[in-house]
C-alpha cells in the first residue's frame, strides 16, 4: 500500500479508534493516548499491514493490544464502579435523551469486559464478527454469544422488555402524535 493511501486511510479511521479507545479506557485523555500509541504503531509497522485486508480491524487489534499491554498490566483501568467518571461525561440539563445516554453508560459499565468490548467493536463500531472475533483472539461463536448476552443484560439493566419500551415515552409520543389542525388545549 503506498505510503499516502496508507495516511489517507489510517487518518479516516481515527475516529472510530478514538471510540473504541474511550470504550475501553472510559477516560477521554487516555484514550488519546492509547490512539497515539496505535497510530504510531501502525505507521511504524505499515508494511506488515496486508492490502485487501480490513485496515480497521487490524488498527483495532493494534489497539486492543497496546490496550492490554500498557493499561491492564500495569493497573491502570479507571475504575468508576460508583459512576462519578460517567457523571462528568454526561450532557448536563434535564432534558430525557440525557437522561437515557446517562443510564445507558452507566449500564455499559456494568458489562463484563469482554460483553462490552465485543458489542462495542460489532454493535458501535460496524465491524463484523469475523473481524471482531480476530481482533479480540476468539471464535467467530464466541464473538456472537458475547454479543448476545451483552444484549440481552443491557436490556435487562436498562428494564426493556419490548420494543414499545423505545423510543419516546407516552407524553412526547402524544405531541409527536398531534396534527398541527389539532387545538391546542388551555
Amino acid at each position: 500500500m503506498a505510503n499516502d493511501t496508507f495516511r489517507e486511510d489510517l487518518i479516516a479511521e481515527l475516529p472510530n479508534l478514538r471510540a473504541f479507545a474511550v470504550s475501553l479506557c472510559r477516560s477521554p485523555e487516555k484514550a488519546d493516548d492509547l490512539v497515539q500509541d496505535t497510530v504510531l504503531k501502525a505507521w511504524g509497522n505499515s508494511e506488515k499491514f496486508q492490502p485487501g485486508t480490513s485496515l480497521r480491524a487490524w488498527l483495532f487489534t493494534i489497539l486492543r493490544n497496546t490496550y492490554y499491554s500498557l493499561y491492564r498490566k500495569r493497573g491502570r483501568e479507571v475504575q468508576d464502579y460508583d459512576g462519578t467518571y460517567a457523571q462528568r461525561l454526561a450532557v448536563s440539563g434535564e432534558q430525557e435523551s440525557a437522561v437515557a445516554m446517562s443510564e445507558f453508560r452507566e449500564a455499559l459499565g456494568k458489562l463484563s469486559e469482554e460483553h462490552r468490548e465485543a458489542l462495542i467493536l460489532v454493535g458501535a463500531s460496524g465491524l463484523s464478527y469475523e473481524e471482531a472475533a480476530e481482533i479480540c483472539g476468539v471464535a467467530i461463536g464466541t464473538v456472537k454469544s458475547r454479543v448476545n448476552r451483552a444484549r440481552v443484560r443491557l436490556a435487562e439493566l436498562l428494564d426493556i422488555t419490548g420494543a414499545d419500551d423505545l423510543g419516546p415515552d407516552r407524553r412526547t409520543q402524544a405531541v409527536v402524535d398531534r396534527s398541527p389542525a389539532d387545538p391546542v388545549p388551555s
